[in-house]
């Protein structure tokens, strides 16, 4: 072996030994995978130390305007992934959005008994994907240049569709590529987030049901099911950004003079945990709240609260806004306590409002998986939906908290 193997094999276990204490890995068989396939065979050139390590993306691919198109994705967000798929030997997956590195971890899961497809629509990335599964030995991949949209019907029915672009619907070709009792692993984007769902069927039944999710993050998909969201900017730095079906309006000019008033503060007396489960709680519980967003330029002149740099849901009442923040209080089991500032002339009234959703997620839902997501197609029944839910091209998404 040269010296360079032997270093790739060390930081492999590495890399798998950290994500198993992480608890993201968590069976054998993805554990198995991760250490047998060689990560930097779809990074050529890339320091091996950079593509071993767990929450670090590679070889992206920008745009004219320098956005990500594509990315081979962290390692961490693929273990997560194939846990979630629950992928077995024998199976036939169907990919969408390739990259090569994680349809070559499901051929070692599937072994010879099983297939894989992966599909994608950029010609560059389909060269790229293939090149690094011949370097690493996996060519048994059927690797397809296609718009993912309509699936990949020559290789079908698939036991699992796992989705590495964020998706914002689910259309009709993945379900009728799937087997009846086939499980959809989608990095669904709605109410201005994503997250990784995993949804199940059962036979007779069109309803998709979310077994799990999990937060992630991912480029968005182009073609026929690509979907823009709505960014409306208060000022330069600081904006709010909806999904692209939202019917809410706001008085941008009263918001903009709202930031430049004293905020108010106030404190839940909850602990500040699991952000991202009292984020989708907020988003899809109550009256439809946008994400406020903002560039650093505004955190550094404390025009807003540092939680607002990576998004946070805002509640919004004519010309004053409130959204959630953290200190720490060593009373709290997290260490840190859930508050919240509210900016404009009902920052008393509406920073109210805000902390009695927070309460009430922290007294009813303080868990993991508390919400229930389901997907009911356009070829379902949608009559006496209760609760929130959103209307995309191909169906429903509901998300229930009880």
């Amino acid at each position: 072996m040269t010296l360079q193997v032997d270093d790739a094999i060390t930081l492999r276990r590495a890399m798998v030994a950290t994500l198993r204490d992480e608890g993201l890995i968590t069976t054998d068989s993805v554990a198995a995978a991760m250490n047998a396939v060689p990560r930097h065979d779809f990074a050529p050139g890339e320091p091996l130390e950079k593509v071993y390590q767990t929450s670090t993306t590679l070889v992206p691919k920008l745009d004219a305007r320098g956005r990500q198109t594509s990315v081979v994705s962290a390692s961490h967000i693929q273990a997560i992934q194939l846990e979630q798929a629950e992928v077995r030997p024998g199976m036939n997956v169907l990919e969408i959005g390739s990259g090569g590195y994680n349809a070559a971890l499901i051929a070692e899961i599937v072994g010879p008994t099983g297939s894989v497809t992966t599909v994608d629509i950029d010609a560059d990335i389909v060269d790229r994907a293939r090149a690094g599964l011949r370097r690493a030995g996996y060519e048994q991949v059927n690797v397809v240049l296609a718009d993912a949209e309509h699936g990949v019907a020559q290789h079908a029915p698939y036991d699992r569709i796992i989705v590495t672009v964020g998706a914002w619907d689910i259309p009709p070709a993945w379900l009728d590529q799937l087997t009846p009792d086939g499980r959809i692993v989608v990095p669904l984007r709605f109410a201005g987030i994503t997250r990784l769902i995993a949804f199940d069927r059962a036979p007779d039944d069109p309803v998709l049901t979310a077994s799990n999710y999990r937060l992630g993050s991912f480029v968005p998909m182009q073609g026929d099911g690509a979907a823009d969201e709505q960014l409306i900017p208060i000022t330069p730095d600081v904006g709010l950004r909806l999904d692209q079906n939202s019917p809410l309006t706001f008085d941008v000019p009263a918001l903009r003079r709202a930031l430049n008033t004293t905020p108010a503060e106030s404190w839940s007396g909850t602990p500040f945990d699991m952000p991202d489960e009292l984020e989708l709680f907020l988003l899809t519980n109550g009256p439809e709240l946008p994400m406020l967003h903002a560039a650093q330029a505004a955190v550094d002149q404390s025009v807003v609260n540092r939680t607002v740099r990576i998004g946070t849901p805002a509640l919004v009442r004519g010309g004053t806004f409130a959204y959630r923040i953290k200190r720490e209080n060593p009373q709290m089991v997290s260490g840190f306590e859930t508050g919240v500032i509210a900016h404009g002339p009902e920052a008393e009234q509406v920073g109210s409002e805000l902390l009695d959703m927070i309460r009430a997620w922290a007294g009813g839902y303080y868990r993991r998986g508390a919400a229930h997501i389901a997907y009911r197609p356009n070829t379902a029944d949608t009559s006496g939906l209760t609760g929130w839910h959103t209307t995309k091209r191909h169906g429903v998404l509901a998300v229930a908290w009880l």
